[in-house]
């Protein structure tokens, strides 16, 4: 059986914002069958997230997918230790305000409310806390976002903090921005895709290192200027600094304190301040200092050594009984979301539970922007997905492809549109090659993206330009339900099938959901503790 998730292709409007609806997707189209497919929720509660205004992201998506159930996720788990105090109470908070008592506090991480990575007011609340616990200079390094928002909203952002930050100031802190840069250029790379944006990062926030300018807003302005059209997550680094040089370079005593909550993206700039034998790049002074992410964000590694919430505690995953049953099983993608189907899959572990029964493959991506080459590595996954399968070797198969995410948070319209198509190639060569092995197939996907490309105003219909009616970008992901697939050629998809979908438990259902549905389609009573099957037998 092969899970083949389509990251980022959920079921939009059908009109001209929904890059998956205009792309020409016969194979989709072929397998959704009435009768054999139905639409999951993969946002909000659904996926351990606070509120259903939440939209869904490939973390907690792939998290409810691997472990059958719904866990309280980053966002509600921060959410509710601040709402507690448990989170100042934390033995690592206490450290942060020793260090920050004698020298600096920096906080490092997404300037945004997102709630993916991470959220505004959090960081809010973490600065407030320390000045009230009598930290006198706190600095805040800044990464813009554009991307878990609309594209060029970072000024709305900084325009917040600087108000937040002049309040803190008259109180007697010196409380200002010291450096920043787009999320995709620097510090936020994942999966070892590309170490530079680290170094970058690193050369900037901890060295002050980089372009200076006065003021983060005219550092935004004129970065624009200079190349028209460009995003807030491409925007190049700077450093903020005054005639005697940068305002905040991270020395010695200091605390260092990483607000974003989700892992992925946190693991590598941990690295460059916990690991003492990292060799990815050169980080030249390394300064004495207290390092705290948010959560732990790899519970294998055990990164950060220092953290504020404990992560969500996800046990006894769909890839963990399998391992314990002997099942064979292939997790396989390409760099970009290679981690979504082995360390989240595996309820943020990066470990095999089994090296014996599991294979983990993983395809370089090629370190271009992605709506430059939009169908990414979709046909050599494919190619070395096929090879696997006819080897024999492997009874449960997970393959991520992830061109309609990456390429939907570019904003380009015609290069998602070619990555949906891409996907849908090789998926008809997937399939087949299935057919021919007398397997089954299951599509479906771990959020949306692909499927709105342009925001809407508040009647749902597609926001423009006020003086040119031209659609405002969007490069966000949805709150649209995802697609579900089965195709059994063997015996599932016509009325004398065996089984058919249960259309009262599809009615609400989640990502969740899919752990218990391919456990049944294995030959598996699913464990009690899982959300229910989709499935009926008759």
């Amino acid at each position: 059986m092969v899970l083949a998730i389509l990251d980022g292709v959920g079921k939009g409007a059908g009109d001209e914002a929904d890059a998956v609806a205009l792309a020409r997707t016969p194979t989709l189209h072929r397998l959704s069958a009435p009768e054999v497919s139905t639409l999951l929720r993969a946002h909000g509660r659904a996926v351990g997230l606070p509120s259903d205004e939440d939209m869904g992201n490939s973390e907690v998506g792939h998290n409810a997918l691997g472990s059958g159930k719904i866990h309280a996720q980053g966002a509600m788990l921060i959410g509710r230790a601040l709402a507690s105090g448990a989170i100042f109470e934390s033995a690592a908070w206490q450290k942060v305000l020793e260090r920050g008592q004698r020298g600096a506090v920096h906080f490092l991480g997404l300037l945004s409310d997102g709630n993916v990575h991470s959220h505004i007011d959090h960081l809010e609340a973490l600065m407030t806390a320390a000045a009230k616990a009598g930290c006198r200079r706190l600095y805040l390094h800044a990464l813009l976002d554009g991307r878990d928002v609309p594209p060029t909203s970072a000024l709305t952002y900084v325009d917040r903090v600087e108000r937040f930050l002049a309040e803190l100031s008259a109180g007697g802190v010196t409380a200002k921005i010291a450096s920043g840069g787009g999320r995709m250029v620097i510090t936020m790379d994942r999966y070892e895709a590309d170490w530079p944006m680290v170094a970058r990062g690193w050369q900037t926030h901890v060295h002050g290192d980089g372009r200076r300018f006065p003021d983060t807003r005219t550092a935004v302005l004129t970065l624009r200027d200079e190349a028209p059209g460009i995003t807030d997550q491409n925007l190049p680094p700077f450093v903020i600094a005054d005639a005697a040089g940068p305002v905040a370079p991270i020395a010695d005593g200091d605390a260092v304190v990483l607000w974003n909550f989700r892992g992925d993206r946190a693991v590598e700039i941990s690295r460059a301040f916990d690991d003492d034998t990292l060799t990815t790049f050169d980080r030249g002074r390394r300064p004495d200092v207290f390092f705290a992410g948010m959560m732990e964000y790899d519970g294998d590694l055990h990164l950060p050594r220092s953290y504020l919430v404990e992560p969500p505690t996800i046990e006894r995953t769909m890839g963990e009984l399998l391992a314990a049953t002997g099942v064979t099983q292939l997790a396989i993608s390409e760099t970009q979301k290679y981690g979504h189907v082995t360390y989240f899959w595996n309820g943020n572990k990066s470990g095999m539970f089994d090296p014996a029964t599991e294979t983990y493959v993983e395809i370089p991506s090629d370190n271009v922007p992605f709506d430059q080459r939009p169908w990414m590595k979709a046909a050599e996954i494919t190619d070395r997905l096929i090879a696997e399968l006819r080897t024999g070797r492997h009874r449960f198969v997970r393959v991520n492809y992830a061109n309609g995410d990456m390429v939907g948070h570019t904003g380009s319209m015609q290069a998602t549109i070619l990555a949906v198509e891409s996907v849908d190639l090789q998926l008809a060569r997937l399939a087949r090659a299935v057919e021919e092995l007398h397997g089954i197939l299951i599509v479906t996907a771990d959020h949306g993206n692909a499927d709105e490309m342009f925001q809407r105003d508040k009647a749902g219909a597609v926001a423009r330009e006020a003086h040119t009616g031209i659609p405002l970008q969007k490069t966000s992901h949805t709150l649209n339900p995802v697609p579900f697939v089965i195709f059994d050629p063997a015996g599932g998809t016509t009325s004398s099938a065996a089984y058919e979908l249960d259309r009262s438990r599809c009615e609400g259902a989640g990502l969740a959901n899919v752990a218990s549905t391919c456990l049944e389609l294995l030959g598996y009573l699913p464990p009690e503790e899982l959300l229910p099957s989709l499935l009926r037998f008759r």
